[in-house]
C-alpha cells in the first residue's frame, strides 16, 4: 500500500511521532512521499516574529524559551531534522510553499498513485479533489476525542476547560473540519495536571 504522509515541518512535537510512525510501519505499508507544510501553530500564515510573539503571549515565558531553544537546535542540527530522517528512509519530500489544494500540488501527489493519505497535524483544509486522490481514502490523526474539540489546538482547549479525559481520534477525512467518520479513538485520563 502506497502512502503519502502530510504533516508540518515542526521540531518540537511532531518530529518524534513521525519518526515512530515510519519506524513501526507494517511491511504492507510504504510511505512514498511526505508533504511538509510550514509549521503554523495557530493555523495562519504569519511572520516568524508574529508567531514567536503569539507563542509567548499564549503559553508564557517558560514554554517560549524551551520552544525557542529546541527550534534553534533543530535549525542547526541538520542531522537530527525531520527532513534528514525522511531522506535517510528514502521518502520523497514535497516542501509545500502554497495551498495543498492547488492544481500543481494535486498533480504531484497524484503522480505517486497513493492508496492512502495520512495527515498528522495538518494545518490546511483538504478539498474534495485532494481527498479523492487516494484509492482507499484519507486519514487524519486528531489529538482529541471527536466530535468534541474539532479544529485547531484541541489539546490546549481540553486543558483550558479542565477536562478529566482527552484522547486521540483517527478518522476518514471529508470536506468538513474534523467531521468525517471515526475509525478508532483512544480515551486517555489526564493525570497530575
Amino acid at each position: 500500500m502506497k502512502i503519502v504522509l502530510i504533516t508540518q515541518n515542526e521540531p518540537l512535537f511532531i518530529k518524534d511521532s513521525i519518526k515512530r510512525l515510519i519506524n513501526e510501519m507494517p511491511i504492507e505499508g510504504k510511505i512514498v512521499s511526505c508533504v511538509l507544510t510550514k509549521a503554523s501553530p495557530f493555523g495562519t500564515k504569519e511572520s516568524f516574529l508574529m508567531k514567536a510573539y503569539k507563542t509567548y503571549k499564549i503559553f508564557g515565558l517558560y514554554f517560549f524559551i524551551r520552544y525557542a531553544i529546541i527550534y534553534m537546535f533543530d535549525l542547526i542540527s541538520i542531522k537530527n531534522s525531520l527532513k534528514s530522517f525522511l531522506q535517510k528512509n528514502k521518502i520523497d519530500i514535497i516542501e509545500l510553499k502554497e495551498n495543498i489544494n492547488s492544481k500543481n500540488i494535486l498533480e504531484l501527489i497524484n503522480s505517486y498513485q497513493p492508496d492512502l493519505l495520512i495527515s498528522i497535524a495538518g494545518n490546511q483544509i483538504f478539498k474534495k479533489d485532494l481527498i479523492d486522490i487516494p484509492s482507499k481514502g484519507c486519514l487524519n490523526l486528531h489529538t482529541a476525542l471527536l466530535p468534541k474539540y474539532r479544529g485547531l489546538m484541541p489539546t490546549f482547549w481540553v486543558l483550558k476547560n479542565n477536562e478529566v479525559y482527552t484522547g486521540v481520534s483517527v478518522f476518514f477525512v471529508d470536506e468538513g473540519i474534523d467531521s468525517g467518520p471515526i475509525l478508532v479513538q483512544k480515551k486517555i485520563k489526564i493525570d497530575n495536571m
